[in-house]
């Protein structure tokens, strides 16, 4: 198991810190932004249209693949009705052909490498997916 090293995103980054430590640590393996992943993709609109919503990462290397971060307390401890809508956004984008891996915020916090690694190869240990 490892350490995460790094304790703050930088200025100017328009996420969290557990998706800033995802989008390095899919860096670290050669992915390229832009080219092998999107972060905040828009889908169906995105955020501002009924129905639409944003992937942290869209990946098209490997194709057919999103993963969002989990933050604990929104998307655990906050409600039935937020679980509920990361339920129907997977069932959204499956309909679309796109796998949604969930990886949650205090494993990635953990354990960077072997999470993001195991999203890559389309295994879900998210508390969503009962891991």
């Amino acid at each position: 198991m490892t350490t995460q090293n790094i304790t703050e995103a930088p200025p100017g980054w328009q996420g969290s810190l557990p998706e800033y430590i995802a989008y390095t640590t899919f860096e670290s393996f050669g992915l390229v932004p832009g080219e092998d992943f999107t972060y905040q993709s828009k889908m169906m609109g995105g955020r501002m249209d009924k129905g639409g919503l944003v992937l942290d990462f869209l990946f098209s290397n490997p194709p057919d693949l999103a993963v969002n971060v989990q933050g604990v307390y929104y998307h655990y401890e906050f409600g039935v009705e937020t679980r509920g809508r990361d339920v129907i956004a997977r069932q959204q984008v499956a309909g679309q052909g796109v796998t949604l891996i969930f990886i949650d915020e205090d494993d990635i916090l953990t354990d960077a490498e072997y999470y993001c690694r195991e999203a890559l190869r389309y295994r879900d240990h998210s508390r969503m997916a009962g891991g």
